[in-house]
């Protein structure tokens, strides 16, 4: 996890500009370096580091010998950067993961080298030889990148958009600031004034396709056809697989435990692979809830039962309450699911960065996205329709829970690996039979369980466990965490503003209080930028008007809570 800034063209003084860049100093607490382009003077990068992988040339932009004419900036994890120096017989200067894109961009061009990156990624490539600025983002947008681009050519990158906000630029109206989109690459041409103009955007890689560097990777080969038990094992080979590629790191591993299905299976086969790998430390688990909340029961059952260090963050709402515009600030979104579940993965990330010295921090993300774990998916007309709302969400993911994941843990300097959004996993996933996915005797996410049924990796009860919104579990079943903070905000924002909602906010507007709420502090921020969320999360084919499985009629609570 780092933080990447960029400018290339501005009309500003630099010493001016680079202000902003200290706006995202929380993903890189560990280094930070401020680097003007020769020949280019109103060009210039900033890196805000947090060290993961060689400690010792890991500083942004890199830069080699052999390419004095590349510039990389980049954020992210390349799992396949030995496998591809030993295909390719790349020499290699450092042990940074990222060199590999300086030597596969030489090698093969921008398209090519995006796409044969097994990995997370942003990244921002500089080629003064052929004066080309490169930007490209992973296949999900794990890894954040915003862009800023004026009509006269100048163009500014960050991790963040807080980083672009305040630029100084000579144009009469403020240009959009817009998240580059996952699984493309952009390139533009680099003017002698510095400004510069789009080329070409394109995508590289689409979920649903099997991922180009597949054919490199140093998995065994998986037996094809669909009878269940082939897919079954296929499917633990890949999770095992995509687990066991994001254990490179010099720093702690951790892992968030929820106690439900998808970060239960993460740190179950985590700390399995730890004990095959021999790492020298336990991995340890985070959990969070208040005392009698299913969540933190379920979570410590778990970590039980899989043998790891295991810690509990209280929660109480009003600690919720109270965090929420600043979790706000760094989401850089009003989504009302997205704020209610970032809370309390932003209470339990500044634990973990506090009272603990794990960095590196598995989650389970994406899960829910890929397998049908919605309740609304029970719901689905056809298996067609619930395997094509499956692709939606997964290419949306970058707008909500993988927004959320990144930015409450990068907010304390955290680094996130969610192998749920392993390329090959994904891809595999997404090409199974449309029946094969769909939920089964009313239990979601069947194929997934039943995968990993009877191995004793997690206990058989939470691998049957109906899916909770990690905002409905961390409190008690009687009352939602979301409860206590629409009846807190039900006095701070009253009836006449409501009236006037969808005048004062005419995108998106507001439909309740806690949705006023959440997007007047949003404007506070970051005003005029309420065009950054396209639309709410919602569940579809059913009648909801509040994101919370928990409000649905077809929700049933656990028989023994």
């Amino acid at each position: 996890m780092c933080g990447i800034w960029a400018l290339f063209g501005s009309d500003e003084c630099l010493s001016v500009q680079c202000t902003s860049a200290m706006k995202i100093a929380h993903r890189g607490p560990d280094a930070f370096r401020f680097e003007n382009v020769n020949g280019f003077t109103n060009c210039c990068f900033g890196f805000h580091r947090l060290a993961i992988v060689d400690q010792l040339y890991g500083m942004q932009p890199l830069r080699i010998k052999k390419f004095p004419f590349l510039w990389l900036c980049y954020n992210g994890e390349i799992y396949n950067h030995e496998t591809l120096k030993k295909q390719f017989e790349f020499d290699y200067q450092t042990k940074v993961d990222g060199e590999v894109l300086l030597h596969l961009y030489d090698r093969f061009g921008i398209q090519k080298m995006a796409s044969l990156l097994d990995g997370v990624f942003a990244f921002v490539l500089l080629d003064t030889a052929n004066r080309k600025v490169c930007l490209g983002r992973d296949t999900y947008g794990v890894r954040p990148l915003f862009k800023f681009l004026t009509d006269d050519g100048f163009l500014a990158v960050c991790s963040e958009a807080k980083g672009l906000k305040d630029l100084t630029h000579a144009m009469d109206t403020p240009p959009e600031i817009i998240p580059f989109l996952p699984g493309h690459f952009e390139v533009f041409d680099l003017k002698p004034t510095g400004k510069v103009q789009s080329l070409q955007m394109e995508p590289f890689h689409c979920c649903t396709k099997e991922p180009s560097h597949a054919v490199y990777d140093t998995l065994e080969t998986l037996p094809t056809g669909f009878d269940e038990e082939t897919v079954k094992g296929n499917i633990r080979k890949l999770f095992e697989s995509a687990v066991r590629k994001r254990l490179m790191a010099h720093r702690r591993i951790g892992c968030l435990l929820s106690g439900g299905l998808d970060s239960s299976l993460v740190a179950a086969t985590l700390v399995k692979l730890a004990k095959e790998e021999k790492l020298l430390y336990p991995i340890q688990t985070f959990s969070i809830g208040s005392e009698d909340s299913p969540d933190v029961l379920a979570a410590r059952k778990v970590a039980a039962h899989i043998g790891s260090e295991h810690h509990e963050v209280n929660f109480t709402a009003e600690e919720g309450i109270q965090a929420v515009e600043e979790v706000i600030f760094h989401l850089e979104t009003y989504d009302i699911t997205t704020v209610r579940a970032s809370v309390g993965m932003y209470l339990i990330s500044k634990y973990i960065r506090e009272k603990s010295d794990s960095v590196v921090i598995f989650s389970g993300e994406g899960s829910d996205e890929l397998t049908q774990g919605y309740i609304y998916f029970h719901k689905a007309p056809t298996p067609k329709a619930a395997a094509e709302d499956s692709v939606r969400l997964m290419k949306e993911l970058y707008l909500f829970d993988v927004l959320r994941a990144d930015r409450t843990t990068a907010a304390h300097g955290l680094e996130l690996r969610v192998p749920f959004l392993d390329h090959r996993f994904t891809a595999y996933y997404l090409s199974l039979p449309e029946e094969m996915r769909t939920p089964k005797d009313g239990v979601e996410k069947h194929l997934l369980r039943d995968s990993f049924k009877g191995l004793n990796l997690i206990p058989e009860d939470i691998l049957w466990r109906r899916k909770e919104a990690f905002s409905d579990g961390m409190m008690s079943v009687k009352k939602s965490w979301y409860t206590y903070l629409q009846d807190h905000l039900e006095s701070t924002v009253n009836d006449d503003q409501m009236e006037k909602a969808r005048k004062t906010f005419p995108h998106n507007p507001p439909s309740s209080k806690e949705a006023y709420y959440f997007r007047q502090v949003f404007e506070k921020h970051y005003p005029g930028r309420a065009y950054w969320l396209s639309h709410y999360w919602m569940p579809r084919w059913i009648d909801a008007t509040d994101p919370s499985a928990r409000t649905l009629s077809i929700y049933k609570p656990e028989k023994d809570q």
